[in-house]
């Protein structure tokens, strides 16, 4: 079973129903509300463990009763916590509004993800007791960057789910540097200006561009009829993360069938499909 160190973000998700998504300036209802977990850091923790890795997560939440919240959700999911501090400071926090089309628009209060360091023995330890570590921006690049050379210098293999975009283009370059596998959606990857010996770009219903020195390799997505695709790329990097080590050109099949059933539950935190439903819509695949 592989081990894989999520290092990234924990946030409670503030849902919004909308029969459309608005435009500048305007104000429109909402037909739905409800809260969930999420942060792209937990969400692909959850989304690895479901699909079969053996998975710890270093995170920071407040000591707050979202902090527990989140805690308990990812327990329940067979996530380690020995990496996950509590800091005297809020919680995570995102708004999502969600469109009667599936697709959403997200605002995210770091709150105590901003706050995350390796500081502490135990949670440096985590980070290098791993087979392959998982990377993401909604932490402070440094963390990112000392977590990448630490898991290097310890023979892990590093994933980089650079999202989201906006992260000082110094910083991504010396992140590229430590990086093995660089995931990105197509807007990402127009920005993305770095050599990695991996690139993975993923394409919505259109599945993933897989390039290296020696080409690039296309592969397709199921056709589904999607409900919302939050926190569909999120499962897309856990399940990637997951098999990557043992066959990365299955780990690419898995994860964009896994990112297409992710679509057919409403919100993140709970989309992630367990390691049966992926190998059944496999089998199931033409």
């Amino acid at each position: 079973m592989t081990r894989i160190t999520v290092v990234g973000s924990v946030n409670m998700d503030l849902v919004f129903g909308l029969a459309e998504l608005p435009g500048p300036g305007q104000t429109v209802l909402a037909s739905s509300l409800h809260s969930e977990p999420g942060g792209k850091g937990g969400n692909q923790a959850v989304a690895a463990a479901r699909a079969g890795a053996d998975v710890q997560l270093v995170a920071a939440v407040g000591d707050d009763a979202t902090g527990g919240a989140l805690r308990k959700h990812l327990q329940d999911n067979r996530v380690g916590l020995d990496g996950v501090v509590s800091l005297p400071v809020p919680s995570g926090t995102a708004a999502i509004m969600v469109g009667s089309s599936a697709e959403n628009m997200i605002v995210v209060a770091p709150g105590a993800n901003a706050h995350l360091t390796l500081d502490s023995r135990q949670v440096r330890a985590v980070v290098a007791d791993c087979d392959v570590l998982l990377l993401q921006l909604e932490i402070p690049p440094s963390t990112a960057l000392a977590a990448a050379r630490l898991a290097k210098q310890s023979g892990a293999t590093v994933l980089l789910n650079a999202s989201p975009a906006g992260t000082d283009p110094g910083a991504l370059a010396d992140l590229a540097a430590a990086t093995d596998v660089v995931i990105v959606n197509e807007t990402e990857a127009a920005q993305w200006h770095w050599p990695v010996a991996h690139l993975v770009i993923t394409r919505g219903a259109d599945g993933a561009v897989h390039r290296t020195a020696e080409g690039e390799t296309h592969v397709a997505a199921p056709e589904v009829e999607a409900v919302d695709t939050t926190g569909a790329g999120d499962v897309f990097a856990g399940v990637l993360a997951a098999g990557w080590r043992a066959d990365a050109g299955h780990a690419l099949l898995r994860a964009v069938t896994a990112g297409a059933l992710a679509t057919l539950v409403p919100g993140a935190g709970n989309c992630a499909p367990y390691d049966e439903a992926i190998e059944d819509a496999l089998g199931s695949a033409p």
